[in-house]
């Protein structure tokens, strides 16, 4: 049976390690870079196609959907993992070095298996 002095001892040390894995718990803040939005992902990935061409403003896609893009001949894959306040992204961003895309919008829709 626990005495009064070990139950105390052994709440003080739960205590002080619930404080201690706190910050770890803690979510990191968006950033401002392309890692807010996903990550390029190997271009083998099973992945919706999506063709970009001069007429092309804008395109749907839905949070955690892995998405290759077509662009005057050159392609990146990119899978789509945002912050839930994060709806849309210029392609620009995303694209990489050697990729240029003006003018078109990522529309990001949250996705019904992330939300709570």
């Amino acid at each position: 049976m626990l005495t009064l002095k070990k139950l105390a001892a052994s709440a003080a040390i739960a205590a002080l390690s619930s404080i201690m894995l706190a910050p770890a718990a803690q979510a990191q803040s968006p950033t401002g870079g392309p890692a807010d939005y996903g990550m390029q992902v190997a271009p083998d990935t099973p992945a919706r196609v999506v063709n970009i061409d001069a007429t092309t403003t804008y395109v749907n896609v839905e949070d955690g959907e892995t998405v290759k893009f077509n662009v005057d001949g050159k392609s990146f894959v990119w899978h789509f993992d945002t912050y839930p306040e994060t709806f849309s992204v210029k392609l620009s961003r995303l694209a990489p070095a050697g990729i240029a895309i003006k003018g078109v919008t990522v529309y990001i829709d949250g996705n019904p298996l992330y939300l709570g």
